[in-house]
């Protein structure tokens, strides 16, 4: 159980401020919170699973460097897309009523590969017990998110949607272009 409270901890302090946290918030200003809650629970799983399984073993043999450009390219990509979104609630294209949470989790998966949390629960996996470290990694993520997600409702409530979607777009080509600065650095 010591496994699973220290990597609650480590990636819940770890991740206050990050950019997946910022990402949620301004999701979360723009779709339904259950929407954005669910789409960051799966996403987290996904990517916690992945350091502990893959990026415990193979650590910096991952090429880090054409993650971070083709992250790049897809959060630019995520700008364009929230830019010209329309002004329906849940406003994407919809392909059997789940693109808004499939683009939910794919932009946190995005933003959040070989990001520090991921290294870290990579580290606490390799030298304690694996699940409890991914339990443990993927809650104190999450709950990290979703305190961004409230703030951003009740932001998303006070603001014109027009002022959200600009904010959001920025946000996506602000990550993207410190992906890029973080590849070639």
């Amino acid at each position: 159980m010591d496994a699973f409270f220290l990597a609650f901890a480590v990636v819940f302090l770890a991740e206050l401020g990050d950019k997946t946290q910022l990402l949620a918030l301004s999701l979360a200003a723009r779709y339904r919170t259950i929407t954005v809650l669910a789409g960051i629970t799966v996403a987290f799983a996904i990517t916690n699973g992945v350091s502990v399984v893959i990026g415990g073993l193979l650590g910096a043999a991952l090429p880090t460097t054409a993650i971070a450009v083709g992250g790049a390219i897809a959060f630019f990509g995520f700008a364009i897309w929230t830019l010209r979104g329309d002004d329906d609630d849940d406003d994407a294209p919809r392909i059997g009523g789940r693109s808004v949470f499939l683009s939910i989790v794919g932009a946190m998966l995005i933003a959040e590969l070989g990001d520090k949390t991921m290294l870290a629960t990579a580290t606490l996996a390799a030298r304690d017990a694996p699940l409890a470290t991914w339990f443990g990694a993927t809650l104190g993520i999450t709950a990290s998110a979703a305190l961004a997600v409230f703030v951003g409702r009740v932001l998303g409530d006070r603001l014109p949607r027009r002022a959200v979607r600009t904010g959001a777009a920025a946000l996506f080509a602000l990550f993207g272009v410190l992906l890029l600065v973080d590849a070639f650095t």
